[in-house]
């Protein structure tokens, strides 16, 4: 079972407007409509990731498969670069994730950034989110379950992103994977602007909220910077908005 992504006759893996669109038909299609669900579902270090993650990550099944098959198969072909994570709640999607980089990514590290205390102030023009929300979390909790398990390679960072992230990212190193995953718009321009310069080249910008019908201020923030700003075309529309950093 080491490699079943499904094979697409007549598709190329060239790159076409900053994104392989053989990559995002295999994961995206494949999810959707192929049988890579149920492959995925078979694979025993999905499944190992998987229970870690259970009941404290609140992403759907697809999405938390989707970045399944991005540090299985697609990471490992990339320059080292660490997992950066942007909005963690529990601690799920980052322990997920730190699971199965010890097994597909020696020397990659996971930096999950939260404020570990509920939302920051929002914009009720565009975010359906209040301030504290998502506060029945406890960074010592997550700490603990963290080392119990042995995930030596996760680091949660506590804080306003604008108070971590410019000291944290230059200090830890190219990132591979920018996992933003913080739901209102402020939060998710800044996770993606400061994460620009430290980004690998073809790394990943996923975009967990940016297609969920609670999230506009999240989608406003990718369509305004992302793709207007930056002229960046997504890898993947299914289960989330993947886009690539470029090639140079």
């Amino acid at each position: 079972m080491s490699d079943y992504l499904p094979v697409l006759g007549g598709k190329k893996n060239e790159l076409r407007g900053g994104r392989h669109v053989y990559d995002g038909y295999q994961r995206g299609w494949g999810l959707e409509f192929g049988d890579l669900k149920a492959r995925v579902s078979e694979d025993p270090d999905y499944r190992f990731a998987a229970e870690i993650a259970k009941a404290r990550s609140v992403l759907l099944l697809e999405r938390m498969m989707n970045l399944f098959l991005l540090c299985k198969f697609f990471l490992p072909r990339l320059p080292l670069g660490h997992i950066v994570e942007y909005g963690s709640f529990r601690g799920g999607s980052a322990m997920f994730m730190a699971a199965l980089a010890q097994r597909f990514l020696p020397g990659a590290q996971v930096y999950a950034l939260d404020t570990f205390a509920g939302m920051p102030e929002t914009d009720r023009a565009i975010d359906a989110h209040s301030a504290g929300d998502f506060v029945n979390t406890n960074m010592e909790e997550i700490r603990l379950a963290a080392d119990k398990l042995g995930l030596n390679n996760l680091h949660l960072v506590k804080g306003l992103f604008q108070d971590t992230a410019p000291t944290l990212l230059p200090q830890i190193g190219p990132v591979a994977l920018a996992h933003i995953d913080c739901d209102i718009y402020s939060a998710v321009k800044y996770a993606y602007d400061v994460s620009k310069p430290h980004m690998v080249p073809m790394g990943y910008y996923v975009f967990d909220d940016a297609t969920t019908s609670s999230c506009i201020g999240a989608t406003e923030a990718v369509e305004a910077f992302v793709i207007q700003r930056d002229g960046l075309l997504s890898e993947q529309i299914y289960p989330h908005f993947v886009f690539r950093h470029p090639a140079a």
